[in-house]
C-alpha cells in the first residue's frame, strides 16, 4: 500500500512540476534556515556543558546593588584562597587570572622566537574542576610551584617542534621565566576557555601587585574564581558562606553594596551580564524566526494545495466512484506531502552543509553538521519532516477526501466547496505579517546601529590608534613620544590607562574634603597624562587641564560627577580638595569637562575623573591626520619596534574598538536581514503560485473583459487588488506587534532613537511593492494575451 502511495505521489509531482518546484524550494529554504539555526543554538547551549561535574561547577561572581544593579565576573584576589582554607562548602576551588596579548619568547637555535599569546595564571585545582586532561604531567601538582607552566599540545609543538616539551623553558613578558611541567590536550571547540598557556598563580602578584593576597579593597574582571561544590551542598548554603566572607574581610564602605553569587558554568556563555558571548533571548528569537519560516513555507503549501484542489476534482471523483475511501485519499495526499518534505529536507541538508562554514566564519565559531556524532540533529530533521508533512498535508488532504463524487465529475465544484478564499486569505495575511515584522525590525535595528556609530560620543575617535606600552620605562616612553610627534601625520600623543570609552573600567572611591565618610562613592578614573584631553578632543567647561607632577595630585571631573557631589556649577568645583583611593590620594579639582560616553550606548554616563598616575599607563594613544594614515602607520611601527625590540608590536584603531561594543547587535542585524529576505522570498513563491492558479482559472473571463473593452491596467488591478488589500491588513496587524517588540529591544539602550512613523511606512511600501511585483509578473502576461486564445482556452 505504501509503495503504491509513493508511486502515485511521484507521478502527481512530475505532472505538476511548477507546483512541486515551488513547494520543494519554499520548504527547502525554510528547513535550511531551521538547520542552520538549530546548529547555532545547539552549539551555544552546548558550551562548557561537557564537564563531568557541570551541575556542581560554579563561578563566583559579584553583584553591586547601588544606583541600579551592576555585574562583575571578577572578584577579589584573596577570595579563592579564603574559600579553600576557611570554608567547607567547596570540594575544589581555583583562581584564574586571564591576560591577553602577551609576548612569549622561546629560545630556538641561538635566537629568540616571539609569539603573541593569551595566557592565564591558574591554580592546579582548575584541572580537577574542569575536564581538561593532561597528556603529560600531573594535573594536581603541575602549577603548584612558582614559575611552572602548562601548554596545550598545539602550543607545545608550536614552541618546541617535535621535541619533548617537558622541562623546556620560555620567557613571559620579558621578565619571568617558566618551565613546562604539563602538556594539556588541545581544547575542545565548545568551551569559553581559550587560553593555551597556563602559568602558576604563585606568579600573579609578580606580574601585577594588584593581585596580592591582601587586596580586599579592589577587584578585577580578569580574575575569576571557580568552585566545585560538594554533592551535599546547596547553592543557598554556599552563598550564605560567601556573605560571611564578605562581612569578615570586606570592610571598606564603598564595597558594602557588593554581593557574591554563584553562577553555574552552563550559564556563563549565555549571560551577557557577566560578559557572556550571547544572550539567551537572542537564541530564543532566532529559534522563533526559524520556526515561523517553516510555518510560512507550510502556509504556501496549504494555499497552493487547496488552490489546486479544483484541478484535481475529476481525479478524486473517479477514485471515489472506483471505491476509494476518504481515509485512503487522505493518506494518498499525506504521501505526496511527505515526498515533497523528504525532497526538501535532502535539499536543505545539502545547502546547509555548504552554508554552515560561511556562517561559522562570520560568527568566528566552529560549526559543523554532526549527523552521525550528535543524535539531536537527525532527531530534529526527522521531527521537522513529520511536522511539515502533517502540518502542510492534513487540511488539503481532508478537503480532497471530502469531495462529493457527483459534483467532482460534473465539474460543478466551486471555491466554496473547498473552503472558499477565507482560510487562504488568513494564511496569506499571516505570511505577509511575518515578513512585515522582520522588515520593521531590520529598519529599527539598522537605524539604532547607525545612531550608535555616528552619534557624538563627546570625544574624538577617528584617526586615533592605540598602541600597547609593554613596560613602564619613563625614558623609553619619552623617546617614543618625541619621535612620534616628529612624524608629519601625527597630531597628538598621550599615555594613559585606557581610552575615554573602553570595555573595562577602572574605578575608585571619591570624597570631598569636609564631607562625611558615608558621602563617598565610586568614580571611574581615567589615569592619563596632560595630553589626554587634547588628544581625544575633550571639552573643558571650567578651570584647566591637569599638569604633570610627581608630587601633586590634580583632578578633572565630568558633569555627572558634579551632580553626584551636589555641586551646582562647574565654577563651584574648582579648587575643592578631593580624596581618592581610600583617602590615600589627596588633591584639588582643577577643571570640569563636558560629559563623554564611557562605554556603549547601553550604559549611562557614570561619574568620571581624569588624574595623572604614571605607573598605571598601559597604552599610548596617537591621533593622526586621517589623510596620512597609510604613510604614518609604517613609520609608527618602526619607531615602536626600535624602542621595544624585545616585544611584539600590535595596534588597534579606537573607532574599531568602539564598534566592537555592538558586535553582537550587528550580528543579529545581519541574521535578521537575511531571514527577512528569505521570508519575503518564500512568501513571493506562494503569491506567485496562487496568482498562476488564478490566472489559469480566469483565462476566459480575461478574454471576455478584453473583448468588452477592458484596459490592461484594469485587468492587472483585477488580480492585484486582492493582494494589496491583504498586504494592508498584514501591515495593520504587524505594526503594533513590531512596535512593542522593538520598543522592548530599545529599552536595553540608555541612549536610543525614537521609533517613528516613517519606519512603518517604509516597511509597508516595501511589502506592497514586492507583492505587486510578484502578482504583476504573471498577471501582465494574462492581460496581454490575445483574447481569441483566451476564449478558446476552456
Amino acid at each position: 500500500m505504501l509503495t503504491n502511495y509513493i508511486k502515485i505521489a511521484w507521478r502527481n509531482l512530475v505532472r505538476n512540476k511548477v507546483y512541486a518546484s515551488i513547494n520543494v524550494l519554499g520548504l527547502a529554504l525554510s528547513l535550511t534556515c531551521g538547520v542552520l539555526i538549530f546548529t547555532l543554538v545547539a552549539y551555544h547551549y552546548g558550551v562548557d556543558r561537557f564537564h563531568t561535574n557541570a551541575d556542581r561547577i560554579y563561578r563566583v561572581v559579584m553583584e553591586t546593588h547601588h544606583d541600579g544593579l551592576n555585574y562583575s565576573s571578577g572578584v577579589y584576589s584573596p577570595l579563592g584562597r579564603v574559600i579553600r582554607d576557611e570554608q567547607t562548602f567547596a570540594e575544589k576551588t581555583a583562581r584564574v587570572l586571564s591576560v591577553g596579548g602577551m609576548a612569549i619568547m622561546v629560545p630556538n637555535a641561538g635566537k629568540i622566537d616571539k609569539y603573541p599569546s593569551d595566557v592565564a595564571f591558574a591554580e592546579s585545582d582548575l584541572f580537577s574542576i574542569l575536564d581538561f586532561p593532561l597528556l603529560q604531567g600531573d594535573a594536581q601538582t603541575a602549577l603548584n610551584a612558582p614559575n611552572t607552566a602548562i601548554l596545550t599540545a598545539r602550543m607545545a609543538q608550536k614552541f618546541f617542534g617535535t621535541a619533548n616539551p617537558m622541562g623546556k623553558t620560555f620567557r613571559f613578558d620579558n621578565r619571568m621565566d617558566f618551565t613546562v611541567t604539563g602538556v594539556l590536550r588541545d581544547l575542545p571547540a565548545n568551551t569559553d576557555r581559550r587560553e593555551e598557556i597556563y602559568l602558576s598563580f604563585a606568579n600573579a602578584k609578580q606580574f601585577d601587585d594588584y593581585f596580592n593576597e591582601e587586596n580586599w579593597g579592589n577587584y578585577s574582571g580578569s580574575l575569576q574564581v571557580f568552585t566545585l561544590l560538594k554533592p551535599t551542598t546547596s547553592v543557598a548554603t554556599a552563598e550564605a558562606a560567601l556573605a560571611s566572607v564578605m562581612k569578615k574581610y570586606v570592610t571598606d564602605e564603598s564595597n558594602k553594596h557588593n554581593v557574591l553569587k554563584l553562577q553555574p558554568i552552563a550559564d556563563m556563555h549565555l549571560n551577557t551580564n557577566y560578559s557572556g558571548s550571547i544572550d539567551k533571548t537572542n537564541l530564543w528569537v532566532l529559534s522563533l524566526i526559524g520556526f515561523l519560516l517553516i510555518v510560512v513555507a507550510c502556509v504556501n503549501f496549504i494555499n497552493l494545495a487547496t488552490a489546486q484542489a479544483l484541478k484535481r476534482a475529476k481525479e478524486i471523483g473517479v477514485r471515489k466512484v472506483l471505491g476509494s475511501r476518504p481515509r485512503q485519499l487522505f493518506w494518498q495526499f499525506i504521501a505526496e506531502t511527505g515526498l515533497i518534505s523528504v525532497l526538501a529536507t535532502l535539499l536543505a541538508l545539502g545547502v546547509a552543509a555548504m552554508t554552515l562554514p560561511l556562517l561559522g566564519q562570520l560568527l568566528q565559531i566552529n560549526l559543523s553538521l554532526n549527523l552521525f556524532s550528535d543524535f539531536r540533529l537527525p532527531l530534529f530533521l526527522l521531527l521537522s519532516t513529520l511536522v511539515v508533512t502533517f502540518l502542510s498535508g492534513a487540511y488539503p488532504g481532508l478537503v480532497l477526501a471530502g469531495f462529493r463524487p457527483v459534483l467532482a465529475l460534473s465539474g460543478r465544484l466551486a471555491q466554496r466547496h473547498i473552503g472558499g478564499f477565507s482560510l487562504r486569505r488568513v494564511l496569506v495575511v499571516g505570511q505577509l505579517a511575518l515578513s512585515q515584522l522582520l522588515i520593521i525590525g531590520t529598519i529599527v535595528i539598522t537605524n539604532q546601529m547607525r545612531y550608535a556609530h555616528q552619534a557624538d560620543m563627546g570625544f574624538t575617535k577617528d584617526g586615533v590608534v592605540m598602541l600597547p606600552l609593554p613596560v613602564q620605562d619613563n625614558a623609553k616612553m619619552s623617546t617614543l613620544k618625541s619621535q612620534f610627534l616628529q612624524l608629519s601625520g601625527v597630531e597628538k600623543v598621550s599615555f594613559c590607562y585606557q581610552a575615554p570609552a573602553d570595555l573595562g573600567i577602572n574605578a575608585t572611591t571619591i570624597r570631598l574634603d569636609g564631607r562625611a565618610e558615608d558621602e563617598k562613592f565610586l568614580i571611574v578614573t581615567k589615569d592619563a597624562d596632560e595630553e589626554y584631553v587634547p588628544t581625544f578632543g575633550l571639552t573643558m567647561l571650567a578651570g584647566r587641564n591637569i599638569t604633570h607632577s610627581d608630587t601633586t595630585h590634580e583632578y578633572v571631573l565630568n558633569e555627572v560627577a558634579l551632580k553626584s557631589l551636589n555641586l551646582k556649577s562647574p565654577q563651584e568645583a574648582i579648587g575643592k580638595i578631593m580624596y581618592t583611593s581610600k583617602g590615600k590620594r589627596k588633591g584639588p579639582i582643577v577643571g570640569v569637562m563636558k560629559d563623554f560616553h564611557n562605554g556603549s550606548f547601553r550604559q549611562s554616563i557614570p561619574p568620571i575623573c581624569i588624574r595623572a598616575n604614571v605607573g598605571a599607563y598601559q597604552v599610548c594613544a596617537v591621533r593622526m591626520n586621517t589623510s596620512t594614515l597609510r604613510t604614518s602607520l609604517p613609520a609608527i611601527e618602526k619607531i615602536w619596534t626600535e624602542t621595544f625590540p624585545e616585544f611584539i608590536y600590535s595596534y588597534q584603531f579606537l573607532d574599531q574598538r568602539i564598534a566592537n561594543f555592538y558586535a553582537l547587535d550587528e550580528l543579529m542585524l545581519t541574521l535578521l536581514s537575511v531571514f527577512a529576505l528569505i521570508a519575503i522570498f518564500i512568501g513571493c513563491l506562494g503569491l506567485f503560485g496562487l496568482v498562476s492558479f488564478m490566472v489559469a482559472q480566469k483565462t476566459k473571463e480575461i478574454g471576455v473583459r478584453k473583448v468588452l473593452g477592458a484596459s490592461v491596467p484594469s485587468i492587472l488591478w483585477l488580480f492585484g487588488q486582492e493582494f494589496v488589500r491583504l498586504t494592508l491588513i498584514a501591515i495593520v496587524i504587524a505594526s503594533p506587534i513590531a512596535w512593542y517588540a522593538m520598543n522592548k529591544w530599545l529599552q536595553s539602550f540608555t541612549y536610543k532613537i525614537d521609533i517613528e512613523w516613517w519606519m512603518f511606512a517604509l516597511a509597508g511600501l516595501l511589502a506592497v511593492g514586492v507583492a505587486l511585483l510578484t502578482v504583476s509578473f504573471q498577471s501582465v502576461k494574462a492581460a496581454l494575451m490575445n483574447p481569441v486564445k483566451s476564449l478558446r482556452s476552456e
